[in-house]
């Protein structure tokens, strides 16, 4: 985002991918695919909106980021809060623990690989690949982004982890 002071500016690799990501991923039918699992507003504060749950675990993925690190990202990058759809004028960023959440009820359902699926099919038909661990455009080889899905292995699943500070000898 750009204040009234900023001069020069430019697109980053990461606002061009953003922006690519926006057109090509078929958000309709992934909210679709998640909603039956999604929990439904009543007990409790409302659960944050499925697609924007969706791009927060996109982002996880293609920028390799833990929970913590997604939730420190989305405060501190204008363009990813942008692809998310959050406006800190008016609302937080959602914490690492309901983004753990979220990510424990893709792997519960087993909803990581078709959500791969779905979107591999448009990726493809834009030239890019997507294989273990990486995103390819064949129409760039030098243009490679991080994708690590995190379902199927058990040790690639991270683990819900509140922060811990050293506090004279003890965590917390």
């Amino acid at each position: 985002m750009m204040t009234g002071s900023e001069q020069y500016t430019r697109k980053t690799r990461r606002a061009i991918f953003l922006e690519e990501m926006e057109q090509v991923v078929p958000w309709r039918e992934l909210c679709a695919l998640v909603a039956p699992h999604y929990p439904k507003p009543g007990n409790g504060r409302p659960p944050v909106g499925v697609e924007r749950m969706l791009r927060i675990y996109f982002l996880q993925q293609w920028f390799n980021l833990s929970d913590p690190a997604v939730e420190e990202a989305l405060y501190d990058s204008g363009v990813m809060r942008q692809f998310v759809g959050i406006d800190l004028g008016c609302e937080p960023v959602p914490d690492e623990t309901t983004v753990c959440k979220f990510r424990h009820l893709l792997e519960e359902h087993q909803l990581g690989e078709q959500i791969l699926g779905q979107v591999n099919l448009p990726l493809q038909a834009q030239g890019v690949r997507i294989t273990t661990g990486t995103i390819l455009d064949a129409t760039r080889p030098s243009c490679t982004h991080p994708l690590r899905p995190r379902t199927g292995s058990s040790s690639a699943i991270r683990r819900c982890t509140r922060r811990r500070r050293a506090n004279n000898g003890t965590s917390g």
